[in-house]
C-alpha cells in the first residue's frame, strides 16, 4: 500500500478519535481494518501506530492550534479539518520521515476529498503558519 493510501486510512481512524472512547478504539481499529480489507501485517501496523501516536499527541497538538491560530479555535473547527490538521501537525513537529512540504501537500490533497469547499485554504493557511 502506497504512503498516500495509509495517510488517508490514518486520517480516518484520527477522524474516529472524535466519535470513539479510547477503550472503544482497540475495536474500531480492527473493524475498520476488517471492513477495508487491510489485511497486511505492516500496513496495519503502521496505520494503527501512526493514528495512535496522534491520539497521543492530540490535546498537545490542539494546544498548538489554539495558542496559534488567529480567530478558531479548535472547538470551532469542522472535524474533518481538525483531523487532517492533527495529522499533519504530528507529521511536521514528530514524524522525521515525512518532510513538512510533504505533510502539507499531503493535508491539502486530504481536505479536498473529504473536506468542506474551504478546506483546503483553511488548511492550507494554518499549516504554512507551522512551516515557518
Amino acid at each position: 500500500m502506497k504512503r498516500s493510501e495509509q495517510r488517508e486510512h490514518i486520517f480516518k481512524m484520527v477522524f474516529e478519535i472524535e466519535f470513539n472512547t479510547p477503550e472503544e478504539m482497540k475495536e474500531q481499529k480492527s473493524l475498520y481494518f476488517e471492513q477495508n480489507g487491510i489485511t497486511e501485517d505492516n500496513d496495519r501496523e503502521y496505520i494503527g501506530d501512526k493514528a495512535d501516536a496522534v491520539a497521543s499527541k492530540a490535546k498537545e497538538i490542539d494546544d498548538l492550534l489554539n495558542e496559534n491560530v488567529t480567530g478558531w479555535k479548535t472547538g470551532r473547527m469542522n472535524k474533518v479539518d481538525l483531523s487532517i490538521l492533527r495529522l499533519a501537525i504530528y507529521e511536521m513537529k514528530w514524524d522525521d520521515d515525512v518532510p513538512v512540504s510533504v505533510a502539507i501537500n499531503e493535508a491539502v490533497e486530504l481536505a479536498k476529498r473529504f473536506g468542506g469547499e474551504e478546506s483546503p485554504a483553511f488548511v492550507n493557511g494554518i499549516l504554512a503558519k507551522f512551516a515557518e
